[in-house]
């Protein structure tokens, strides 16, 4: 049902939230796409989806609809969202409790590849440029979130 919506502005499902709640329940679809997702694109998808759901008796009680992009607070969960933020800097919480920090410089569908910042203390011998370079299966990523720079 949602496919559609989507497909039509080149958006993508990130996330579907339920959030049961006494009163109502609020349901957050968080959406984008490669350019990012626009406030315009986002009251599309509501309005055209709540008309959906309401035609199909979709939820017996009430609900709250929100259609958002993920913003900067949510992890980075699919491919593609990482490939849209080549260039910035990540933190990256690995499943063996590793934690990365670094500017994304690549990425596919299995992995991505962080240029780590130079070492603070002054070593006699510099950092071999390989050493500054990691490559990361997706598979081996608890948690990549995008680290905001006032600088």
């Amino acid at each position: 049902m949602l496919a559609p919506l989507l497909d039509e502005g080149n958006c993508f499902l990130v996330d579907i939230i339920i959030k049961p709640s006494k009163v109502s329940q609020k349901i957050t679809i968080l959406a984008d796409s490669d350019e990012g997702i626009t406030i315009q694109q986002c009251t599309s998808i509501s309005r055209r989806l709540a008309k959906q759901l309401e035609e199909q008796d979709f939820f017996a009680e009430a609900y709250t609809l929100e259609v958002s992009s993920p913003g900067l607070d949510q992890p980075l969960v699919l491919p593609r969202q990482y490939k849209k933020n080549i260039g910035r800097n990540l933190k990256v919480a690995l499943k063996q409790g590793e934690t990365i920090s670094g500017t994304l410089l690549e990425s596919d569908d299995a992995s991505i590849l962080l240029q780590l910042p130079q070492p603070k203390k002054k070593s006699k011998v510099p950092a071999d440029e390989s050493e500054l370079i990691r490559r990361i299966s997706l598979e081996d990523i608890s948690k990549a979130l995008i680290e905001i720079s006032f600088k």
